[in-house]
């Protein structure tokens, strides 16, 4: 009997991670080449941003174009091998999601994307889960979490001796 209680908490706990999963994908957000560093990922029109990147290795010099900001120039940065630049979002831009291009000699390319939005934040903080949280699926998951663990201390409480629930 023990093993059958065992057997239906593991089935609820893998359960859960199998849903978890999917919403966990889907909110990722786009993809980012991790060699692109910004100073922002959420830039206000008429901010500047500030890129780096270690793609380039030791060379000293390479271009970057951005959808939103134009082409800018990257040269040495703050620390060997990394090579800096920086572009100014146009005042009329546009919210959503832009991509920056930045290539250096002889063949190398990376793209990184960024973000531009109002310049007053609204809605939940940014807690990690990607880049668009969708508050309604986490939401509806801990529902079902808890609505799980209710039945199965309802079920547990039914199963027990009438001896032992007194």
């Amino acid at each position: 009997m023990r093993t059958k209680c065992a057997g239906v908490g593991i089935g609820l706990v893998l359960g859960a991670v199998a849903l978890a999963s999917p919403a966990a994908a889907a909110t990722s957000g786009p993809a980012s080449d991790p060699d692109i560093r910004f100073s922002t990922r959420h830039a206000a029109p008429g901010a500047t941003v500030s890129v780096s990147t270690t793609a380039c290795g030791s060379e000293t010099y390479g271009k970057g174009e951005s959808e939103a900001g134009g082409k800018f120039h990257l040269l040495p940065g703050d620390r060997k091998g990394v090579l800096a630049g920086e572009f100014r979002v146009p005042s009329g831009t546009e919210t959503g999601t832009y991509t920056v291009t930045l290539k250096c000699p002889p063949r190398v390319q990376v793209t990184g994307t960024f973000r531009v939005g109002t310049g007053n934040p609204s809605g939940a903080v940014d807690a990690g889960f990607g880049a668009d949280n969708d508050n309604g699926t986490q939401l509806a998951l801990g529902a079902v979490l808890l609505a799980g663990a209710v039945a199965g201390g309802v079920f547990r409480m039914r199963r027990r001796p009438a001896a032992a629930r007194s």
